[in-house]
């Protein structure tokens, strides 16, 4: 079967998620599988190179996986045999380096949030309008199965009317003194692009946006529970970025969410995130993988009294959505919706003005979270 070789300038990925979920998972996944079969027959075959600062860990890589790399990025959108730039570095450095891909002439597909703030978003979205180039910005929580059986509930009208949406994520990141972090320390300084706000608050505006309504007002307190941590090096620092969100969120149709968002919480639940949706026909509780529901004529009648033992079986009484499909990795998922977006031009509607919008809700929940006032959300024009 017939190939067609898309070159894929990949930049941040000896970092965590740059590497597990778009290098190995995504692409190298794609490949696996004999590359992306399209509507005529043949076969997107993506070729990354790959490109960082660190020349050892990207020649560990190159190694262990075969692959090109380069610590010169000029150099590798400068190659004809490049067709896109994808971003996976620190926000601070996303971008400069996005800029220097549009003025190369090549597609971008980028980690979140798309800058630091929606100003140069919204210049970087009318940037790459104006040079014709497919664009689009990484929402993987939209491909994962819990969310999709929840977009499955939504489509079929189980819900009746949505009243609310409360969702809890997080966990505990170790301080880096006598167990090492499971997230780099850059994500605790602001200086560096770090805090909870910024990284989360453009995935709960996909999330609330494209399964439930537009957001109209933020409300938002902010917290930095940890206030020193230690590095990587084992020097200890001053963390200068928050590592909890509380958020209210209203949303059109009278719809109201509340998302908390913590590095510094113990995990009491079935899976790292949760929303629980309540209509006024259903209910649903959504993970990263499983879906449960219970629909009003299943609905227990609960009667308050804190005098005796609970005597009913809460959980039990609530019914797993099926599969009924196959879910693949969701960052691959979009990863092959970008490439067919680039290569047979189908629809991709997570463009960089859905960056832009994600960038605008965590600047306005830090405005909120500062001034102590719910903001409204003004349309971006």
């Amino acid at each position: 079967m017939e190939r067609r070789s898309i070159g894929i300038v990949m930049n941040g990925v000896t970092g965590r998620m740059g590497y597990r979920q778009h290098l190995v998972r995504s692409i190298l996944a794609i490949r696996d599988q004999g590359g992306l079969p399209t509507a005529d027959g043949t076969r997107i075959w993506p070729e990354p190179v790959m490109v960082g600062r660190s020349e050892r860990k990207l020649a560990e890589l190159a190694e262990r996986h075969g692959l090109e790399y380069t610590t010169d990025l000029d150099a590798a959108l400068a190659r004809d045999d490049t067709h896109i730039y994808f971003d996976a570095q620190v926000t601070s450095q996303r971008e400069g380096a996005i800029r220097k891909a549009i003025a190369a002439g090549k597609h971008v597909y980028t980690e979140k949030p798309l800058t630091e703030t929606t100003e140069s978003s919204l210049d970087l979205a009318a940037l790459i309008r104006a040079k014709g180039l497919k664009n689009g910005v990484v929402q993987d929580k939209l491909f994962l199965p819990g969310l999709r059986k929840l977009k499955r509930l939504i489509d079929g009208g189980f819900f009746g009317r949505i009243l609310s949406v409360r969702g809890e994520f997080g966990y505990w990141v170790f301080e880096g003194d006598w167990q090492p972090a499971q997230r780099p320390s850059w994500n605790y300084r602001a200086e560096d692009g770090g805090g909870i706000v910024v990284d989360m608050f453009p995935h709960w505006h996909y999330v609330l946006e494209q399964l439930f309504a537009p957001v109209r007002s933020v409300t938002a307190h902010i917290a930095t529970h940890i206030p020193t941590r230690v590095d990587e090096a084992g020097g200890e620092y001053k963390a200068t970025a928050d590592d909890a969100a509380y958020g209210i969120f209203e949303l059109d149709g009278g719809i109201v969410a509340q998302i908390n968002s913590s590095w510094t919480t113990r995990v009491f639940r079935d899976e790292l995130v949760e929303f629980q949706v309540d209509g006024t026909h259903g209910s649903a509780v959504a993970g990263l993988r499983t879906c449960r529901i219970q629909h009003r004529s299943t609905t227990p009648k609960p009667v308050w009294n804190p005098d005796l033992p609970v005597t009913e079986p809460f959980r039990d009484q609530w019914q797993v959505v099926p599969d009924n499909d196959e879910f693949d990795n969701g960052f691959k998922v979009q990863w092959e919706h970008f490439l067919r977006h680039v290569v047979e031009g189908t629809p991709f509607p997570w463009d960089f003005m859905a960056g832009v919008r994600g960038v605008q809700f965590a600047e306005l929940g830090l405005q909120s979270a500062r001034e102590g006032r719910r903001v409204e959300i003004p349309e971006l024009s």
